[in-house]
């Protein structure tokens, strides 16, 4: 259903605007049953007539007259577009292709003289005068299901994980199939709805999981490193001498550094002393070369002459 609301969305925007009616075949999306010869609507499908300002109708059954323009889609399909034995073009290698094809088609037909006007299809323009405003945003069964991204930075679609870019942790995404892709739409921090991903279908057991949504872990195989949070007086004094102290904290504590808690006092006595640029790049200077007894040097008194 959300593919077909999505074509619908994508149809009246490409033409500038929805017509009074909709018509379309007697497909179990559209039409639940007839009763007494009255088509009963799925009521998915009444949503979209509402959200479009336009009315959804379908063919009566058994009637060429009707039915002959809806089906006139599967007659152009088989003939220009999609490949069977009577047609010489080669099988899309994506359905990308055949969405980009039938771009290319619509484009060469629009610009022929229609045989019964004798007119190009520039006549739209007049009739796009009569057609209704769209509404700003498509309606919400068009883009997809709804999920919520997990602080893993993933969604689950037909239990398979997929990664989404960074920013969207706790947000509601929407996804829909595509041919082959999985498309996940959000709404980005300008309040627009926006496709922030395309990734390949996948099936359960092999996520889709992307290096460049996790920029904290490079490769994508390292490993969660625990953030400062400094809490007592001492340990906020020692972080604020410079990134530098952060860094030989975070060097010295995995090394099994000794009396690491003495040794910050002491670097937070020189600063206040030195300065803290000094000690905050002596402290940066340690961690990378992994020396943490860094303190004796700097208590040293040269030994007095005489």
């Amino acid at each position: 259903m959300g593919t077909l609301v999505a074509c619908l969305d994508t149809t009246l925007r490409r033409i500038g605007g929805a017509p009074t009616y909709v018509r379309t075949d007697n497909a179990e999306t559209v039409t639940v049953e007839h009763i007494a010869g009255i088509p009963v609507r799925h009521p998915q499908m009444v949503a979209p007539g509402r959200h479009y300002g336009c009315q959804v109708v379908s063919c009566v059954p058994y009637d060429p007259e009707s039915k002959g323009g809806a089906e006139a889609t599967v007659r152009i399909a088989k003939a220009d577009l999609v490949p069977t034995s009577a047609n010489l073009l080669a099988a899309y290698d994506s359905f990308a292709e055949l969405a980009d094809a039938c771009l290319t088609w619509c484009d060469a037909v629009n610009s022929r003289r229609h045989r019964a006007t004798g007119q190009t299809a520039d006549r739209l323009d007049v009739e796009r005068t009569t057609l209704h405003v769209l509404p700003i945003e498509p309606l919400a069964l068009a883009l997809g299901e709804e999920r919520l991204v997990g602080s893993d930075r993933t969604i689950s679609f037909n239990s398979v994980r997929y990664s989404t870019p960074p920013g969207y942790t706790g947000a509601r995404v929407w996804c829909r199939v595509v041919g082959e892709e999985l498309s996940i739409t959000a709404r980005t921090d300008s309040g627009d709805l926006s496709e922030i991903w395309r990734h390949q279908l996948s099936t359960p057991g092999v996520p889709q999981i992307i290096d460049e949504h996790y920029p904290d872990h490079p490769d994508g195989r390292s490993i969660h490193q625990p953030r400062l949070r400094p809490r007592s007086e001492a340990e906020i004094a020692f972080v604020g001498i410079g990134p530098g102290a952060g860094r030989w904290l975070k060097e010295a504590g995995p090394a099994g550094a000794t009396r690491i808690r003495a040794k910050m006092a002491r670097a937070f006595e020189l600063a206040t002393v030195l300065g803290n640029d000094k000690v905050d790049q002596a402290l940066g200077l340690a961690a990378t070369a992994g020396r943490f007894p860094l303190c004796q040097p700097w208590v040293r008194r040269p030994a007095s002459s005489g």
